[in-house]
């Protein structure tokens, strides 16, 4: 085994309500484990145990400790390279040397000691080990952690909590200082991380002047609609000071997912990471990687991107594009005042990484290489593919990429930069800029302190133009379902019920008395079949479910553009859209067939688009106008992909298929913010089946009120 994490709860400790607690606890450590002989030992020793031939260390990340009743603490163990999953058999007594606490006001909290488990996890093969550890953590004189026997983490079918405050803290960026949401104060999001078959159990507290809602991207939501988040869709946002608990439970999927805010654009800066273990036992179906880690795509603005949006709705016109874009937050070298916030990728010559990419930007598709690198995609959307080797990636918002890094196998003697930039099709401005990332290898023999040589060439990947259909169509066209026996691609093979949506963008009459900065005098607009989707006052889930739907919503969307037209051709004379909230009613086991269609209103433009609550197979893909006599005989019904967002070409089309087994209200919308916030959406509302199963219970009690 190499490195492992503990994750445990904090649970109530008097006094740390509002404590900021971070430090390096180097610990005294007694250990019961079997030998070579498989005979029982013992193992004592302060902070150095001859089983690790290193010295113990347990950083506490930095955690505020807003809620006493729980909260989430993580543990991780450096290394324990010779012990294997087998070894563990008796208990560990660990006692605290030294954590530093600051903001402490409320005193020293004293607790008895008590048990607790844990599991102690290689991160590497998924694979993990029970451990009961005994005793309380002590803060040197100052405070003690205690840990309910309940606790489980790590073992399929566990319920993981997680608390998530979310609250204003400033943050600088390219020379300047805002303030910013977070969630725990942190930039960007802590991460969820779950087995599949978890439980996933998530309190939020909006501490932040913005009413608000969180969506858990690309989770399934199994009857548990109720949790997807989309404000005004499944909930009314969440008031402040006030909280609301999302319950779900992670079924069938494994890999790189993320949560983000749904509410205007308040997504910006309010995302992280929802990784997705494989059961335990199951291996990932590709060699296991020596380290994994997140790369998350995300755009920043100096200015506040809710007064930007804001002021594009009044004016008509396209919202200011961001200042740059970052890399796990941080915007890198090439942007002004932000060498020093550059992430760094510091590898070993013939390791291999998994690098699990999310695209959390606001309004850009993103191209992605590593110089001199080429990497391996095994997943997308947390599912598996077919592996394939790519020198860039095209990653559109909404979407994951899993990847594998294989280092080079010797030190090389030089770092690369690791470099996205948009892929902008639309006639619109956009941020033509590129963030940069740095690839560093360690010195072989050398220890962690000087392993990294600052003074090394630095090499440049090329990256496609930022118009370049033909690399973004050479990269999704090589995407492929794992289609086996354990993953298998369940296409539906029949269909049910058939749909043709155009997407695309359009225009709407400016107001009387007023000069509006959109085509013509106008002010933009964006739609699904020329409707352009009008957000309720009430949740649409909560008025379906009690049978009050009357002017809240209709369900008559059309199943074909109501007015057809050459939609990759010379655009209509009349531009505008008409305006309503109506959705697509689906009896429960539907089999659906999709084909969504750009069209050239306002110029071409790819668009990529999420469904919430279900994954669809890419059957299908195109350029032109869809035929619906000779295209569906080149659909692939054996392999496909499947994911939950789909870029639809520009000046093409793209044919999806999903089965309606998920009761509820599902959104489905462009993951492009400034064309959602134009009203390129619509929802799906799938009805209850026959059997207890096949129902969405009722709302939880704390669901928010509008």
């Amino acid at each position: 085994m190499s490195k492992g994490e503990l994750e445990v709860l904090l649970v109530d400790a008097e006094g740390l309500a509002g404590a900021d607690v971070t430090g390096m606890i180097d610990p005294y450590v007694v250990i019961q484990y079997r030998d070579k002989e498989r005979k029982s030992r013992i193992a004592r020793n302060q902070g150095r145990n001859p089983l690790w031939n290193q010295t113990l260390k347990f950083p506490v990340y930095s955690s505020v400790i807003n809620n006493p009743i729980q909260h989430k603490l993580t543990l991780r163990i450096m290394d324990y390279d010779t012990i294997t999953a087998d070894d563990f058999i008796g208990q560990a007594t660990i006692h605290v040397g030294e954590v530093i606490a600051l903001g402490m006001e409320k005193g020293i909290a004293e607790l008895p000691p008590t048990k607790y488990r844990v599991v102690l996890e290689d991160k590497h093969t998924g694979m993990a080990s029970p451990v009961l550890l005994m005793g309380a953590l002590f803060l040197s004189s100052m405070v003690v952690f205690a840990f309910p026997d309940d606790v489980r983490a790590e073992h399929t079918g566990t319920t993981r909590h997680y608390s998530f405050d979310i609250r204003m803290a400033n943050v600088s960026r390219l020379c300047a200082t805002k303030s910013i949401l977070t969630v725990n104060g942190e930039f960007p999001g802590p991460r969820i991380v779950a087995r599949e078959g978890d439980r996933v159990v998530v309190k939020v507290t909006n501490l932040a002047q913005y009413n608000l809602t969180i969506h858990w991207h690309g989770v399934r939501q199994l009857r548990s609609g109720w949790a997807d988040g989309p404000a005004y869709v499944t909930q009314c946002p969440i008031q402040t000071g006030h909280n609301y608990v999302y319950n779900f439970t992670v079924v069938g999927q494994r890999g790189t997912l993320f949560w983000h805010a749904h509410v205007s654009w308040l997504r910006a800066t309010l995302y992280g990471p929802i990784i997705i273990l494989p059961k335990l036992g199951v291996p990932y179906p590709f060699a296991k990687p020596y380290k994994e880690v997140p790369i998350i795509f995300g755009e920043w603005w100096k200015a506040d991107t809710e007064a930007i949006i804001s002021q594009a709705l009044q004016t008509g016109g396209g919202p200011n594009v961001s200042d740059a874009y970052t890399i796990n937050g941080l915007p890198g070298p090439l942007y002004n005042c932000s060498a020093k916030d550059t992430f760094k990728l510091k590898v070993k010559p013939g390791k291999t990484y998994l690098l699990r990419l999310i695209n959390a930007a606001v309004n850009d598709e993103l191209f992605f290489s590593i110089a001199n690198h080429s990497v391996t995609v095994i997943e997308v959307d947390a599912v598996y593919v077919k592996p394939f080797d790519a020198e860039t990636i095209l990653i559109s918002p909404g979407q994951t990429t899993n990847v594998l890094l294989h280092a080079k196998p010797t030190y090389p003697n030089a770092t690369f930069f690791m470099m996205a930039r948009p892929y902008a099709t639309g006639s619109g401005t956009f941020d033509n800029s590129t963030v940069a990332a740095v690839l560093e290898y360690r010195k072989p023999h050398s220890s962690s302190a000087a392993g990294f040589d600052k003074n090394l060439p630095l090499y440049k990947p090329t990256l496609p133009a930022f118009n370049d259909t033909s690399s973004a169509a050479n990269f999704t066209s090589k995407l492929r379902s794992l289609a086996t026996a354990l993953f298998p691609a369940n296409v539906p093979q029949t269909v049910d019920r058939r749909f043709f949506f155009t997407v695309g963008l359009g225009t709407r009459p400016c107001s009387k008395n007023q000069t509006c900065q959109g085509p013509n005098g106008t002010k933009f607009a964006a739609a699904v079949n020329n409707i352009s989707f009008v957000s309720p006052t009430t949740a649409l889930l909560q008025a379906h479910f009690t049978g009050r739907s009357n002017g809240v919503y209709t369900p008559d969307f059309p199943v074909v553009p109501l007015m057809p037209f050459n939609y990759t051709g010379a655009p209509p004379n009349n531009t505008m859209v008409s305006n309503g909230t109506k959705l697509v009613v689906l009896p429960f086991n539907t089999s659906v067939e999709l084909v969504m269609q750009d069209t050239s209103v306002l110029g071409a433009e790819s668009h990529p688009l999420h469904l919430h609550g279900y994954n669809f197979f890419v059957v299908g893909q195109g350029f032109g106008n869809y035929d619906p006599v000779n295209d569906p005989a080149k659909f692939n019904l054996v392999d496909p992909v499947e994911r939950n967002t789909i870029g639809v070409p520009a000046s093409g089309w793209v044919a999806i298929r999903f089965l309606a087994d998920n009761p509820g209200v599902w959104l489905m919308h462009c993951h492009i913010e400034a064309h959602m916030s134009w009203g390129l959406r619509m929802g799906w509302l799938v009805l209850n089946g026959r059997l207890p199963n096949q129902k969405l219970p009722p709302p939880p009690s704390d669901l928010p009120k509008c």
